[in-house]
């Protein structure tokens, strides 16, 4: 599976943050606004950013609080890494080709905060990601990622999941039977029991949320499909009927003439003692 993800990324650089931006919650945070939130305006904090694929949210990073971080990311994908270096347009930073499983070349407390956005999920060993964070985190530097949420909180989202993995499974039948990550990311109380045996006496919450996309039902479902992994090893003429079925189901309950997708997650914070 870790191939699958590599292959995703590689052929196409930079589509998550795309459909990321977009959604927002109530408060018009989107996904990135919720990690950025957390950083404090001191001068001279070191960040790192795992999976920073197309370097997105460190460029969000540096146009929020300029020069007073230093960032590093890391990513799996080279093509990823290389849209990151025609986006990043300022010197105060590094990329590193990497797996967050092996980050020895990092050294220990080192990062006054650790971020990742939508990946802790797709990992697999995690428990040496976790335990890599612990090393590289100063004492009260804090780690944060957006997760998928419990897709049992927001229906409509349940249902958009299973029309896409119901052409999946047709296609390939073997896909749906292999989690992407470890399925006790994807488990509230299991990630915080996993959460707090890596980091002992730290302070451990993950908040839940739910954000909103409208748009007219045919964009809306080539950009929602974008967000399902398995989306992508569809045929064309397969995943073209499940293109016409997802904008089927945004404009059965439209709103001015725009269908509306909502979508669970969760934010998990560490704050290491």
């Amino acid at each position: 599976m870790q191939r699958h993800l590599n292959e995703v990324h590689n052929k196409n650089p930079g589509f998550t943050e795309l459909i990321a931006s977009k959604c927002k919650d109530i408060y018009e945070n989107n996904s990135y606004d919720l990690l950025l939130n957390l950083l404090e305006k001191k001068q001279n904090l070191n960040v790192l950013d795992i999976a920073c694929g197309s370097g997105y949210l460190l460029n969000l990073c540096y146009k929020r609080f300029g020069k007073k971080l230093k960032l590093t990311g890391i990513d799996m994908s080279s093509s990823e890494l290389e849209l990151a270096r025609k986006k990043l347009h300022y010197t105060n930073y590094k990329l590193h080709l990497g797996m967050a499983q092996d980050l020895s070349f990092l050294e220990d407390s080192s990062f006054d905060a650790i971020l990742c956005h939508w990946a802790l999920t797709l990992m697999d060993p995690i428990v040496p990601v976790l335990k890599n964070i612990n090393r590289l985190l100063k004492n009260n530097g804090f780690f944060a990622a957006i997760i998928d949420g419990d897709m049992d909180t927001v229906p409509e989202y349940r249902k958009i999941h299973n029309i896409i993995y119901k052409y999946v499974q047709k296609e390939h039948p073997n896909y749906g039977t292999i989690e992407l990550g470890d399925v006790r990311v994807r488990n509230s109380k299991d990630l915080k029991k996993l959460a707090l045996k890596t980091f002992s006496y730290s302070k451990v919450t993950i908040t839940p949320h739910v954000l909103y996309f409208s748009d007219y039902p045919k964009p809306l479902a080539r950009e929602v499909a974008k967000f399902f992994y398995a989306s992508f090893i569809l045929s064309k003429k397969v995943h073209s009927k499940m293109l016409k079925e997802l904008e089927k189901y945004f404009s059965s309950s439209l709103n001015k003439g725009l269908g509306s997708y909502m979508m669970p997650i969760n934010l998990l914070y560490i704050k290491k003692n």
